[in-house]
């Protein structure tokens, strides 16, 4: 069967080209990756570590839907091509830098622990937040960080939920504090992100309980401005 893959090089002309290999049937795309690098095209760059669904390096676009190469299962006709909405530096290698910095900027850390007993019900809130590998899909399936790169973006917020969320920390304004521009309130609620997210991270979700813990803190959706009582414009 045949696969395209988009190429990209700073010294093409065009700088990126789609190519069409022959692969095998059978195979998950990093394997058929490697298979083409090895016997048809060596020049073909693309990135990998663990190769068994942990590291999120591997992450790339099949058909328009983020993926993680190492566990996807290749078909006929598909189309390969990097994550979207970051700078690309040679085929399906990205510069993932921009979009990790939004944990920074979003205070997406501990502020201040005390020590508190912690139930199995409180590890359970705060367990699957803390399974995000950092593959960067939700960033390239979010329609607002492609239209707005300010934007905090999904796996920065869900991170912050899950400080917001436990019991330990103290500074729950604080964080709520630091997601009111460019955050949460720019979210558009598409869903994608929980789409796309190979941990079963709910970002949408988080970004909904963060809106709660913003009103409770005195913080209101500045797009509701123009609504009346009703929910209606006047």
């Amino acid at each position: 069967m045949k696969i395209k893959v988009r190429r990209f090089h700073p010294r093409f002309d065009p700088p990126s080209i789609d190519m069409e290999y022959e692969v095998p049937d059978g195979l998950v795309l990093l394997e058929a990756l490697d298979l083409i690098k090895s016997q048809r095209d060596r020049s073909l760059t693309y990135r990998s570590m663990c190769r068994s669904g942990v590291c999120g390096s591997c992450a790339v676009r099949v058909n328009g839907k983020e993926v993680l190469a190492c566990e996807y299962k290749v078909q006929h006709g598909d189309y390969v091509e990097p994550l979207s909405v970051v700078d690309v530096i040679r085929d399906l290698v990205t510069d993932k830098s921009k979009a990790l910095t939004t944990l920074a900027r979003a205070k997406a850390y501990p502020l201040d622990m005390a020590q508190v007993q912690m139930s199995e019900e409180d590890i359970k809130l705060i367990e699957r937040q803390s399974d995000c590998i950092l593959c960067t899909s939700c960033y390239s399936s979010c329609p607002v960080y492609e239209e707005k790169p300010a934007f905090l973006g999904p796996f920065a917020l869900t991170r912050v939920y899950r400080y917001v969320a436990d019991k330990r920390e103290q500074a729950k304004k604080e964080h709520i504090d630091e997601v009111i521009e460019d955050g949460i309130w720019d979210c558009t609620l598409c869903g994608n992100c929980t789409e796309v997210c190979p941990q079963g991270i709910d970002p949408k979700n988080d970004i909904l309980m963060l809106q709660s813990w913003a009103a409770k803190f005195g913080h209101f959706n500045p797009n509701m401005s123009s609504f009346g009582s009703f929910g209606l414009e006047f």
